[in-house]
């Protein structure tokens, strides 16, 4: 018996991903399953998926198929949280660190997965807490200086101790997942998604003390808005989902397993990062 009997599709929000999402409406079909989509994006593409709301796909869906980079992807993840199905990434465009396949690979990767052959590979998220908001990123979580204000002045506690202070243009707390994204623009390192922890990391800081920091997902992880900071806003995966003032506390708690990435073994994760930074192989000698 084949495991997917619904399948959720995530879609890019500019491309119409018109042929692929006819490639898994038919897939589907063959195999009496149905096709769950997002119902403002069924209704701007007008394909054959049933269109529900989020909430219906993460309890409905048996597989959640992102088609597109790895915004898409970070989006299907963030909607799979707390449900049971995993994640299928499906490149449409450029090389992200997320997706799985490509394309054309599709047919074939569906029908692995109906077959169980598949692993899976959890993805820990980042929860923020700051007032009456709560959210969660699977990439991060940026305090990130307002436009025209003072830099952003932050004190770090980790299980209820100060640690250090930073001043910059913004601090950035990033999963494993995130590592490769504003935390490693900003001069961070790529830490192996099989790692647990959260990473901090600074962007253009003006303190002393300029690296990053890595904690154990078990460390609680606290940061205070000083007197002397401007006005932030707090993004999660690059969406604007609040503000913060100097005197407010920002709650910071990873949590395991968040999402789950469908992985058939044709890339390791090393092998995504080589080909999406340029790596070469080897310094060349001097």
């Amino acid at each position: 018996m084949g495991l997917i009997s619904a399948v959720g599709l995530v879609l890019h929000p500019e491309r119409t991903c018109a042929s692929i999402v006819d490639t898994v409406v038919r897939w589907s079909r063959d195999r009496d399953a149905k096709v769950l989509g997002l119902a403002e994006e069924v209704a701007r593409i007008g394909c054959e998926a049933v269109p529900v709301q989020a909430e219906e796909m993460n309890v409905s869906a048996d597989l959640v198929v992102s088609l597109g980079g790895d915004g898409t992807m970070l989006r299907a993840m963030r909607l799979a949280v707390g449900g049971r199905a995993p994640v299928l990434g499906v490149n449409v465009g450029r090389l992200g660190f997320l997706a799985e396949i490509d394309m054309p690979d599709l047919p074939a990767a569906l029908d692995a997965i109906d077959q169980h052959s598949f692993t899976v590979e959890p993805r820990s998220g980042v929860q923020v807490r700051f007032g009456t908001g709560l959210e969660t990123a699977l990439n991060d979580i940026v305090l990130l200086r307002s436009p025209g204000h003072r830099s952003a002045a932050v004190a770090v506690r980790v299980q209820g101790q100060p640690f250090v202070q930073y001043s910059a243009d913004a601090i950035v707390v990033a999963t494993p997942t995130g590592s490769t994204a504003y935390s490693f623009s900003a001069g961070g390192p790529i830490v192996s998604p099989n790692a647990e922890g959260l990473l901090v990391t600074p962007v253009a800081p003006h303190s002393a003390f300029n690296r990053s920091l890595f904690l154990s997902s078990g460390e609680r992880l606290t940061l205070e808005i000083l007197p002397s900071s401007g006005d932030l806003a707090i993004e999660a995966d690059g969406r604007l989902v609040g503000e913060v003032f100097p005197g407010d506390v920002v709650e910071v708690t990873m949590l395991p397993g968040a999402a789950r990435i469908v992985r058939l073994g044709q890339t390791t994760f090393y092998q995504r990062a080589q080909r999406k930074l340029q790596l070469s192989g080897s310094a060349e000698p001097t």
